[in-house]
């Protein structure tokens, strides 16, 4: 039989964390945003999913030639490493394709809620659905004086989590 991982063992994503072609219009509107390194939108792309997962630098220096091929970005030169910065005609391609950029985003929102609640120890996740099922139950039967106690306890449980990632 085989043992389970360790409590702090992560699980991998068992499903594609990014639809096909999100990757590409993710990259492109980081670059939108400032100039980058290849290093830094990967980083920047694992920070989207909680550091669960991040793009495989295969995957992104690719799609960055290409956005050079079609002079959507320049690479200059920048210690020994390339920065990549948005052209005009990658912004206009940027602006052309807004639509999808923001689904991209909000799908990869939504994956990466999904990726790191399947990473969450099961008791964890287990009492976060019953103290929603809790809340969703008491609807809007509110009186201030409870909100307030509901609210104060919900800011302790997040301060000792927080905590315990300090201590770590």
């Amino acid at each position: 039989m085989p043992s389970a991982p360790p409590p702090t063992a992560r699980k991998r994503p068992t499903a594609r964390p990014l639809g096909r072609g999100d990757l590409r219009l993710l990259l492109l509107s980081l670059l939108g945003q400032a100039p980058r390194h290849g290093y830094e939108l990967i980083q920047q792309v694992g920070e989207m999913f909680m550091h669960v997962y991040a793009p495989s630098a295969g995957s992104v220096y690719p799609l960055l030639a290409d956005f050079e091929k079609q002079r959507w970005v320049v690479a200059e030169e920048d210690g020994g490493r390339r920065r990549y910065r948005i052209t005009a005609l990658g912004q206009a391609q940027l602006k052309l394709r807004q639509a999808e950029v923001e689904a991209a985003q909000l799908r990869a929102h939504h994956s990466a809620r999904a990726i790191t609640k399947a990473n969450l120890p099961p008791p964890v996740r287990e009492a976060m659905h019953r103290l929603k099922k809790a809340l969703v139950l008491r609807g809007g039967r509110w009186q201030d004086v409870d909100a307030g106690r509901v609210a104060a306890l919900l800011e302790q449980a997040a301060a000792l989590v927080r905590q315990g990632d300090a201590d770590a």
